[in-house]
């Protein structure tokens, strides 16, 4: 069994290489079929089918078409990324499939200038979208999946809301109507059940429990209702089948587990219902003490009114009318007369502060008389010492002292007076500028509003121009792929002249074919007639010696001879024959072709001289537009 050879290391490489590499081909403007080597990387790999697989995760199912490259793919899915993500953008991000190099080009330069934008924590260039950087290209792909199925969770619940609240419009469950249609009866039976059952009022508690503590006060009003602090609890547990010692023990549980406490509890209890009053036997009477309690004995009105409601009640009772319309009108009389009281003990507090504050102005104006009387005292005193010094020697000077004296006082007085003038003036001043800072504040508000409101309707209008501005930015992007589809002037030249090389292509092809053909078949022809000349030789050769043993067999080889000759002769003759047919259709086809080589000279020499008259037209009227 031979060995392999051994492998070197460069050829481990070389291989490895080979495999690595992969022979792409591609067609230039030109035509022309380019090859070149494209480095395939494992990784890259890897992160292709990745990014592959998370787009069709995300929903982008023109992944899965095999016939596109994966430049489509990838940058298919990053635009139909970027679109799902609802982002407003100033470019044109509409994607075709087998773009030319200039339109991906400034396609991956229009997502790379969107993506910083849209805030991606990631960077990439479009060289590297251009170039298939899956490494690179993965992570901006994975975190425009994320943005677009967070934008359409968002959407999703913003369109699920608006679309039940257009069917709850017009439309509604089962469920709804079955509840619409009890709950009228459903609301009339609770509030049926709220008024039989509501709570009332069975005692009244006195006057003098007004000013106890809080505790003893909520015992009250609980026992005003019937309820008993803990004891009422215990009764509505056990349905008043419990006896009054379970009561106390349920007091005394509450209470800490203590008997005594339990008893002074309840003792308390029984004390405060001594002090309590029914409602149902003294229904509809207020004394005249408890009003003026609660009024106090310094309004007269009060007191006058509380006597015409106690001659009005007496009058109520010795009336024979039914008892029913008598406790309603003393219950409207009741609620009449408690509005007045409230609105007196109201007037009576004003007043009240207000004899507060005059007694203290009183007070205070009392002291300052006082102290004024005082130093009156002590003035008129030191006038009358000084009156009792004066002599005929000291008058003048006395005199002039008490010029001096009310000159000082009037300058005194004058000062205090241009004080007070200056505190009016500097508080008229102060407000004043209080004043033009609350209108400042106020303008400024205002002027903030109107800028606000200003803003708001430019930024519509802004983002209605965008709008526009997109969707016309797409129809030129619409019209420009339907004027790249339709060849310039430079590409129809372009086309033309390929179209003529390859007419002159292949007539050159097929002149050389149609000569191939001819010599093959001269060739065959040639060979054939050479075999029969080989044959009839042969013949010749073979039949000789038999021929001359005898005279007849030798005249029948002359006579057969002959008829080979004379055969050989006409096929010459017919040989020659097409020869000249053929010659006589080069000499004319030669002739035609002389004559349209003519025909050209004096298509170009006319075309020339037409040319140069046009030359002269244009100069002359050039030279008549100068003049």
């Amino acid at each position: 069994r031979p060995r392999l050879p051994k492998m070197s290391v460069f050829e481990v490489a070389q291989k490895k290489a080979a495999k690595d590499r992969l022979v792409k081909k591609e067609v230039d403007s030109e035509g022309q079929a380019v090859e070149y080597d494209v480095r395939v990387d494992e990784e890259q790999r890897v992160k292709l089918s990745e990014t592959i697989d998370l787009l069709l995760a995300a929903g982008y199912f023109r992944a899965r078409i095999k016939t596109l490259s994966p430049f489509d793919k990838v940058v298919g899915g990053m635009t139909w990324c970027i679109q799902m993500s609802n982002f407003d953008v100033d470019v044109d991000l509409l994607f075709q499939e087998n773009s030319t190099i200039g339109q991906k080009i400034a396609l991956t330069e229009k997502i790379v200038a969107v993506l910083p934008r849209m805030k991606c924590p990631h960077r990439i260039e479009p060289h590297q979208i251009q170039g298939m950087d899956f490494i690179h290209i993965f992570p901006v792909v994975q975190w425009l999946v994320k943005r677009a199925i967070e934008t359409r969770e968002e959407m999703g619940d913003y369109i699920r809301t608006f679309s039940e609240s257009q069917f709850n419009k017009d439309h509604c469950l089962p469920s709804d109507q079955e509840f619409s249609a009890k709950k009228d009866v459903v609301t009339a039976s609770l509030l049926d059940v709220k008024t039989v059952y509501r709570p009332t009022r069975k005692f009244k508690k006195p006057s003098s429990l007004q000013e106890e503590d809080e505790e003893t006060q909520v015992s009250c009003t609980l026992l005003e209702y019937g309820r008993r602090y803990a004891l009422g609890q215990l009764k509505k547990a056990s349905k008043g089948k419990e006896s009054k010692e379970a009561a106390k023990a349920a007091i005394a549980a509450s209470l800490g587990g203590k008997e005594e406490d339990a008893s002074a509890e309840e003792k308390r209890m029984n004390v405060l219902m001594k002090d309590m009053e029914e409602t149902k036997e003294k229904e509809g009477h207020i004394s005249s003490q408890l009003l003026g309690s609660i009024v106090g004995m310094q309004s007269e009105e009060i007191k006058q009114m509380a006597k015409e409601y106690e001659g009005k009640r007496a009058t109520m009772e010795q009336t024979d009318g039914p008892r029913v319309m008598g406790v309603q009108a003393h219950q409207r009389m009741v609620a009449s007369l408690k509005k007045q009281i409230a609105v007196q003990e109201k007037k009576l507090e004003e007043v009240s502060v207000r004899h507060a504050e005059l007694k203290e102005v009183y007070t205070e104006v009392q002291n300052k008389l006082v102290v004024a009387q005082q130093r009156a005292d002590k003035i008129q005193e030191a006038t009358q010492k000084l009156e009792d010094m004066v002599t005929d020697e000291n008058r003048v000077v006395l005199e002039r002292l008490r010029s001096l004296v009310a000159m000082n006082e009037s300058l005194k007085r004058q000062e205090q007076q241009f004080k007070g003038h200056c505190q009016e003036e500097l508080a008229r001043l102060k407000q004043a500028i209080e004043d033009l800072k609350e209108g400042g504040a106020i303008e400024e508000d205002e002027r903030k509003g109107t800028l606000m409101t200003k803003y708001e309707a430019d930024k519509e209008k802004l983002q209605k121009i965008r709008q526009l501005l997109a969707r016309k930015n797409r129809e030129i992007a619409l019209i420009q792929r339907k004027i790249d589809e339709v060849p310039s002037r430079t590409e129809l030249t372009q086309y033309q002249k390929r179209l003529v090389e390859l007419i002159s292509q292949v007539s050159a092809t097929g002149t050389d074919t149609r000569q191939f053909y001819d010599l093959y078949n001269s060739a065959v022809d040639e060979r054939d007639y050479l075999e029969k000349e080989c044959k009839v030789v042969a013949s010749i050769h073979e039949n000789y010696d038999a021929a001359m043993t005898s005279e007849r067999n030798k005249e029948l080889f002359l006579k057969q001879f002959d008829q080979i000759l004379e055969n050989t002769k006409a096929e010459q003759l017919k040989f020659e024959r097409l020869r000249d047919v053929e010659k006589s259709v080069k000499d004319k086809a030669n002739d035609d072709y002389l004559a349209l080589v003519d025909k050209q000279r004096q298509y170009y020499k006319t075309v020339k001289a037409f040319q140069d008259e046009c030359k002269k037209n244009e100069m002359l009227l050039m030279k008549s537009q100068r003049a």
